[in-house]
């Protein structure tokens, strides 16, 4: 359990990541620019992502190792 939500932290930081680069740059990279839903918003649903991968590293760190 530990490894997947690792796992899904860091994918969940490099689309924040990714999110940020695009609206900053215009580089067509990321999941956040290619949900129409989210159009208008991409800086908050990126800030987002980076909140919720450091909330699912935190996650993974209190779990027991064993």
């Amino acid at each position: 359990m530990k490894e997947l939500l690792e796992l899904l932290g860091f994918i969940a930081l490099a689309q924040g990541a990714m999110g940020l680069v695009h609206e900053f740059t215009d580089w067509k990279i990321g999941l956040v620019q290619r949900i129409d839903l989210l159009d208008g918003y991409g800086i908050y649903a990126s800030v987002a992502f980076l909140v919720l991968g450091f909330a699912l590293f935190a996650a993974a760190e209190s779990r027991k190792s064993g």
